[in-house]
C-alpha cells in the first residue's frame, strides 16, 4: 500500500485468502465500501440487503448471475459480464452466484446518501487560478503523442 497526504494507491490482490479483499480502511474511505471478490466456480453470497446502501458489482473477470427480488415477490435472474456494472438500490434482496466454469472477480461497492451532480469544477490548465468553471464549459484537452 502506497499512501501520501493526497493519495493512496492499494494493490488489488490476485486471490484473497477467504475470497474477499476488503478495502475501506486501506483506502481511508469514510464515505463509500469497496470490496475485491474472487468467487470460485460455483459459488454464491449469502442472500442479503441493505437498509440504507445501495450496491454497485463491477465485473472484472468471468460472469455473475444478480439475483434480486422484485417488487411482487418474483426472482429475477441478470446475468454481469466483464466490463458491465449492475446497481442494486437499498431494500432489494440480492444474491451474487458465480455461475460460470472459472473464476469471478468483481468490485462490490457501497455507498449511501444523495450524490450531489453539479459538484464538480475543471480548469484549462494547472496555471488557471480561482474556482474553476463548469466541467461542461472546459473541453477535453488534446491527447499526449504516444
Amino acid at each position: 500500500m502506497f499512501v501520501d497526504p493526497v493519495v493512496t494507491l492499494v494493490d488489488l490482490e490476485r486471490a484473497p485468502a477467504d475470497g474477499r479483499q476488503v478495502l475501506n480502511e486501506d483506502l481511508r474511505l469514510a464515505s463509500v465500501g469497496i470490496s475485491l471478490m474472487v468467487f470460485r466456480p460455483g459459488q454464491r453470497w449469502r442472500i442479503h440487503t441493505h437498509r440504507d446502501q445501495e450496491e454497485v458489482y463491477v465485473v472484472l473477470a468471468g460472469e455473475l448471475t444478480l439475483l434480486v427480488e422484485e417488487p411482487d415477490g418474483r426472482i429475477q435472474e441478470i446475468a454481469i459480464g466483464v466490463d458491465q456494472v449492475a446497481r442494486v438500490p437499498p431494500k432489494v434482496r440480492r444474491q451474487i452466484i458465480n455461475p460460470g466454469p472459472g473464476i469471478a472477480r468483481f468490485l462490490a461497492v457501497g455507498a449511501r446518501g444523495i450524490h450531489e451532480r453539479g459538484d464538480a469544477a475543471a480548469w484549462h490548465s494547472w496555471e488557471d487560478p480561482g474556482d474553476g468553471l463548469a466541467p461542461q464549459d472546459v473541453p477535453l484537452p488534446s491527447d499526449l503523442p504516444v
